[in-house]
């Protein structure tokens, strides 16, 4: 069997960095565990690695999600973990995918398909042992690269050769793919901005301009997966410069309004964007004058947590916001109330937007990097025995005019303060 198969995908023993990183892959991770219960199952069972982990290793960058390929179904695949006794979930088995859990380590095993049917969104599957029928399926040829634990290439359409010149092709023909699964649209944009070193070739644009209205066919879920993967700093500068990226982008993501933003970054603010994370550079897009945000949110379900980063840093600059906003005594007022998550948005938010860096306002960052949010020094037990206030509505206002001025004091407050509120002066 592997001497046809061999045939077929033109197996070469590739005696340099890529087998070797494929070979220290597997055995630094407990990949090598996976390949032993799969390969030992029978005398015709396989897996290899697959997809965006070859891609990676390739275009040598950092390995972060490892995905595998098996010639075994669904169900053998189960019997095969058990029989190592490595942990496992079904996580699509509809689709053939079940995802192995060793130590720390999450690995997705995808038997081997080829669809029967497919409305854009969803496709009807049967299981195979055909490696090629399994490739014919996949997107683009940068992501048909299979290898076995060794480091020995599988690539029946020549996808480390597009990878190495740059280009961003689709298997086959460019409409049926994107009929097939019309995030195929936005996965171009994303690999065409990570990868290419070509021209757009128009008529795959034509063909994507085509499908357009089967946008509409995808869950809000899917995009914004999707868009995760998309919002990095690097890939944001570069779809700002690219004309035919941009306009797609901006028909299927009409509410990430300010990406032109990312045009002209000084290397400063390039390198801060790279410790920032998802949801605030997502609020560098979509926050502005308007209801853009309450948009975005009403249509896109993220959590509540990121929510409210998100509508603290929009109400914040929603409001009369200038230079002597920003002095110490305001920031510690919205530390207090907000948090350190929220002054660090709002300052970076600042910071990034403004034309020139403003040293003030670095100071004040750094400031409530480590900081942590003061305590009152005074509570309802001091009130109750000190000032004998008995529990009730009268204590609760005290204590917050008490806060209110420990606050405004900038975290100070004397007894002789404290007395005259209780005191009503």
């Amino acid at each position: 069997m592997k001497n046809f198969l061999d045939k077929i995908f033109l197996r070469s023993n590739n005696l340099n960095y890529i087998s070797i990183k494929i070979k220290k892959l597997t055995n630094n991770s407990p990949a090598k565990k996976i390949f032993e219960a799969i390969n030992h199952y029978s005398k015709e069972s396989e897996i290899r690695y697959v997809g965006g982990c070859i891609r990676k290793i390739i275009n040598r960058e950092k390995v972060d999600d490892i995905d595998l390929a098996t010639n075994l179904n669904p169900q053998q695949v189960c019997e095969a973990l058990k029989k190592k006794d490595i942990n496992y979930y079904q996580t699509g088995i509809e689709h053939g995918t079940i995802t192995a859990l060793i130590d720390k380590y999450k690995f997705e095993i995808t038997s081997l398909r080829e669809d029967i049917s497919t409305d854009g969104r969803h496709a009807l599957v049967k299981f195979s042992n055909n490696w090629k029928k399994d490739a014919s399926r996949r997107d683009f040829t940068i992501n048909s690269v299979y290898s076995d634990k060794d480091g020995n290439l599988f690539d029946p359409y020549d996808g480390k050769k597009d990878l190495d010149k740059g280009f961003i092709n689709f298997i086959g023909d460019a409409d049926e793919r994107i009929k097939e699964d019309y995030l195929r649209i936005l996965r171009y944009i994303r690999f065409y901005l990570e990868y290419s070193k070509q021209p757009h070739n128009l008529e795959t644009i034509r063909k994507i301009k085509m499908n357009m209205d089967g946008i509409s066919k995808l869950s809000k879920e899917r995009l914004l997966d999707e868009l995760r993967k998309i919002i990095k700093p690097h890939v944001l500068e570069k779809l700002s410069r690219d004309k035919l990226c941009l306009e797609i982008f901006s028909i299927i993501f009409p509410e990430l309004k300010n990406i032109v933003f990312f045009y002209k970054l000084s290397s400063d603010k390039k390198d801060m964007l790279k410790e920032m994370d998802f949801i605030f550079i997502l609020s560098l897009m979509i926050v502005d004058e308007n209801d853009n945000v309450d948009y975005f949110l009403y249509k896109f379900n993220i959590s509540k947590k990121d929510q409210r980063r998100i509508r603290i840093i929009d109400d914040f600059y929603k409001r009369n916001i200038n230079s002597s906003t920003f002095n110490e005594n305001n920031m510690n007022k919205f530390f207090y109330y907000n948090g350190k998550q929220a002054i660090n948005d709002i300052l970076n938010f600042r910071i990034i937007k403004s034309r020139k860096l403003d040293k003030n306002l670095i100071k004040l960052s750094k400031l409530y990097k480590d900081k942590k949010i003061p305590i009152m020094p005074i509570g309802a037990n001091t009130l109750m025995t000190k000032y004998k206030i008995p529990e009730g509505k009268k204590l609760g206002i005290k204590l917050k005019n008490i806060e209110e001025k420990w606050v405004e004091n900038n975290f100070q407050i004397s007894d002789q303060q404290v007395d005259n509120i209780i005191k009503d002066i």
